[in-house]
């Protein structure tokens, strides 16, 4: 079947017979091609002194460094882009009131330790909420030392008690920064609050273990987990396998199950955590010994089960095996769910198979299955990746109108889409509508857009967005400061590069050897002698050789 014409047989497949709106899913033109840049001159945001290029004059900013699209320049602008201030500060608005904003313009100076941050709140005149912190925890839970100075300072106001979940919050990002000596005494501390300790609080204490690698540490976490008052029971050890696997020790999380199946009875979800975490090893003779085992446990295989199997040979591309596995579950009465033909589609697509990942459609509703967010978000994913950007934008709108909720995950497709073809406008409207559809962005929704600022030099879009992440309490963690300095580097925006790697070291992260490499690299070449020094400094700080 040609592919205009499967996509119009995937469009009746969508429109049901019920609504009047089957021609939804009529091709709606996309925008109009974005205006060429303007040609004001940029002004020069406000730098440290080290990152001014006087040995090298000649280079100067782009024109289209405050260009901004006409049609999204009023939301834009609504929001008071202003310049970049000083280094760990471009991210605040300066008209803001708020408790919150007012906090966060005191922690926009570098601190550095906890009880320093403490003693720049104690005079802010703001009175601590539980929302309030909840807000500042999220904000800044990629900056451990900002985060545990607003926690301290909030615990040592008057008539204020941190709920467990802000204890939990706070646990968590300790743990996720390795700073487990500190994340332990948070811990006993919460032991003297009765019932602040939860299997909650321990699974996030298990998962940083594991996922720093302390894979034994975590073990013994669930070994001593009664002595915290959490019983030790099937839940706590399904968590601590699922914590182990995805930090890619499947044989530990094999070697507790094996401790404790005498004393602790498993599962289903036992068997298939183990199941997964086999197929996602791709050591598939382990996972079918250990569905085997699962069905003299008086367990079959569910959906769950046969679905890990045929992702693992969908990663491989054995679209055979993947599709004999299918055959397999239906011929045992096990009918495959939306998540079964959403991994088969979205790997077929990834294969290039576009026609063979829309031949899905048909396998569903011959099973009844019906498409959900996830699916369609898969789908427009699929057809951006084959250059069908019209028909993806149709599959988007035509959402709504079927009654799909446009979730999450459809917005970041969508926007990686836009993002990855350079489609400026569009990328940014869908930014805005995701606002509009009280969705939340989160780091991932926001790192295409950072990264198409960077290659298209929009430093004015760059700093709204840099704003609303913060407005929105999204932390800017490594990985995005990685792609800041490195898109930067690419477009000749060193001296804005240089500032966001100094502003990663001062939130205690250590940059990548070849993100530290490219920018010196950069600076060398430039003959910016000064800051290229100071960049190797902070690269010695950062590693605890040379604080400065």
């Amino acid at each position: 079947m040609p592919p205009k014409q499967q996509i119009h047989k995937l469009v009746q497949i969508f429109s049901s017979p019920k609504t009047p709106q089957t021609n939804s899913l009529i091709p709606k033109p996309l925008r109009t091609p974005l205006p060429p840049a303007s040609s004001d001159t940029a002004e020069l945001p406000d730098l440290p002194t080290w990152l001014r290029h006087k040995e090298n004059p000649e280079i100067t900013d782009h024109n289209d460094d405050d260009f901004v699209i006409p049609s999204v320049a009023e939301w834009i602008q609504n929001s008071n882009v202003g310049n970049f201030n000083q280094v760990g500060s471009h991210l605040l608005f300066e008209s803001e009131v708020s408790d919150i904003e007012k906090v966060s313009e005191i922690l926009k100076k570098h601190y550095p330790s906890t009880d320093s941050v403490v003693q720049g709140l104690n005079e802010c005149g703001v009175n601590a909420t539980n929302t309030l912190i909840s807000q500042l925890l999220k904000r800044f839970s990629n900056d451990w030392v900002l985060a545990f100075g607003v926690f301290t300072w909030a615990k040592n106001q008057t008539g204020y008690t941190h709920t467990s979940e802000l204890y939990d919050s706070m646990v968590d990002i300790l743990g996720k920064r390795k700073q487990f000596n500190l994340m332990w005494e948070l811990v006993k501390e919460m032991e003297k609050l009765k019932g602040y300790i939860t299997l909650v609080t321990m699974g996030k204490v298990m998962r940083r273990l594991a996922r720093a690698g302390q894979h034994e540490d975590a073990i013994e976490v669930f070994r001593g987990m009664e002595k915290f008052g959490v019983s030790k029971d099937i839940e706590a050890l399904n968590i601590l396998m699922d914590a182990l696997i995805k930090a890619g020790s499947v044989e530990n999380a094999h070697s507790v199950f094996m401790e404790f199946k005498d004393c602790i009875p498993a599962d289903s979800h036992s068997f298939n955590v183990l199941i997964h975490g086999y197929c996602k090893a791709r050591k598939l003779d382990d996972a079918k010994k250990t569905m085997e085992e699962m069905e003299k446990h008086g367990f079959q295989p569910d959906v769950v089960s046969y679905t890990s199997f045929i992702e693992s040979y969908c990663k491989s591309k054995d679209f055979r095996n993947a599709n004999a596995i299918l055959d397999e579950m239906q011929e045992k009465g096990c009918k495959p769910n939306v998540v079964t033909y959403t991994i088969i589609m979205l790997a077929l697509g990834k294969a290039k198979q576009v026609n063979e990942a829309l031949e899905v459609y048909d396998k569903m509703k011959r099973n009844d299955c019906v498409p959900d967010a996830s699916f369609y978000s898969s789908l427009i994913f699929v057809l951006s990746q084959s250059g069908r950007l019209k028909d993806s934008w149709d599959i988007f709108e035509d959402m709504k109108k079927q009654g799909i909720h446009r979730d999450w995950l459809t917005y970041k497709t969508m926007i990686a889409s836009a993002c990855s073809h350079l489609q400026e406008e569009n990328a940014l409207k869908l930014l805005q509508r995701m606002e509009e559809d009280s969705c939340k962005p989160d780091i991932q929704i926001y790192a295409p857009l950072l990264k198409m600022c960077c290659r298209k030099k929009r430093m004015k879009v760059l700093k709204f967005l840099l704003d609303h992440m913060f407005k929105n309490n999204v932390s800017i963690d490594l990985g995005t400061y990685t792609l800041l300095v490195r898109g930067l580097c690419k477009s000749g925006k060193l001296e804005h590069a240089s500032s966001f790697f100094e502003e990663a070291v001062l939130k205690g992260m250590i940059p990548k050897d070849g993100t530290y490499k490219i920018l010196v690299e950069e600076l060398e070449q430039n003959n910016m002698t000064e800051a290229k020094e100071r960049i190797q400094k902070l690269m010695l700080q950062a590693k605890g050789q040379n604080p400065i």
